[in-house]
């Protein structure tokens, strides 16, 4: 499991538990200083050096990320670290699609990126293409008993999530609107950043905290996605994942709303339109339906499954790819970045 950021864990660690059901091994590799090592379990064993990668001789590595460098050995495998979002990269091109000859294998998460991804992997040929679903979601779908964010509060229950991005932010535009929320105690309310987002907002939003609102960092939102009933969002990805159990969502100035979300773009009209999230209309729920067989339609907890038979299939497979590019000035990065200068 090769990682540079915290929230990495929870995307890799149902795959750890399969791979493991499976009577395999795991290792983890954190890479730079923007994961912290204290997010490892006792349980779990890290590797310390590229040297000790070497040694131990990996089948396959899972990247959530998007490089890795050619001298970790094993067949990379990438299993993202959301969902396309639209984000544009400087060439003017999506920057989820943006293929820099790391991986041998992509493990997509529904049609609306797989289709993308096999003309890709038929116009570079170093890589193949696999639909296995997102195996991040897999606890979504399983058991709820172990959530302490679950309540027997009868109040509806709203998550508040916000991108970190100065421009793009709800944290900022709304923060009065949801100050009167957290005092009329209409219903519970989770907040829940981007770890990115600025220490300012981070801190006014926790001094909000009362009977009413409770603010949370962590780095597994998947029993915040199930303890909701709607969310409040922006533009930021997550709002994909709570879509995903078929939950509305009200997005304050979505950057590309469609008919899947209620998007709302005056600020006083928040709390109207999440009275009207909480009713599930029949024709929102229909599209939300129809945009999930899209994205992801597996709902059966079992992708980790998948991308492991993905992976085996890779690596018993007689196809031969082509070899992946040199990446010269990348992978000199990678070394220097990784201070390993060894073959």
């Amino acid at each position: 499991m090769y990682i540079s950021q915290n929230y990495s864990y929870a995307i890799l660690r149902p795959l750890q538990a399969e791979i493991l059901a499976q009577g395999g091994e795991v290792k983890w590799f954190l890479e730079g200083d923007e994961v912290d090592p204290k997010f490892l379990k006792s349980t779990e064993h890290r590797l310390e050096s590229v040297k000790s990668i070497k040694d131990w001789e990996p089948d396959a590595v899972f990247i959530p990320g998007n490089t890795i460098p050619s001298f970790i050995p094993g067949k990379k495998v990438a299993v993202f670290h959301g969902f396309n979002s639209g984000k544009l990269n400087r060439k003017g091109k999506e920057d989820h699609f943006n293929i820099r000859g790391c991986f041998d294998l992509y493990c997509t998460q529904g049609p609306n990126t797989t289709l993308r991804f096999q003309e890709l992997a038929k116009k570079h040929g170093f890589f193949q293409v696999s639909e296995t679903g997102w195996p991040t979601l897999d606890p979504l779908f399983n058991d709820h008993a172990s959530n302490p964010y679950l309540s027997k509060d009868s109040r509806p229950t709203v998550l508040i999530c916000s991108t970190f991005s100065k421009r793009l932010s709800l944290a900022p535009k709304l923060y009065e609107q949801i100050k009167h929320f957290s005092e009329s105690g209409k219903w519970r309310l989770l907040v829940q950043f981007h770890p990115k987002m600025q220490q300012e907002w981070v801190d006014k939003y926790q001094a909000l905290s009362n009977d009413n609102l409770t603010f949370v960092e962590t780095d597994n939102v998947i029993p915040l996605l199930q303890s909701a009933d709607v969310m409040l969002c922006d533009t930021s990805s997550i709002l994909l994942m709570f879509l995903i159990q078929r939950k509305p969502v009200v997005t304050f100035c979505n950057k590309a709303p469609e008919k899947h979300l209620l998007d709302i773009t005056d600020k006083n009209n928040v709390e109207a339109a999440i009275n009207y999230a909480l009713t599930y209309p029949k024709e929102l729920v229909d599209n939300i339906e129809a945009f999930c067989q899209e994205l992801h339609p597996y709902a059966d907890g079992k992708s980790s499954q998948r991308v492991l038979c993905a992976t085996n299939e890779l690596l018993h497979s007689d196809e031969k790819l082509k070899a992946k590019p040199l990446n010269l000035i990348r992978q000199f990065k990678m070394r220097k970045r990784l201070n390993y200068w060894s073959w």
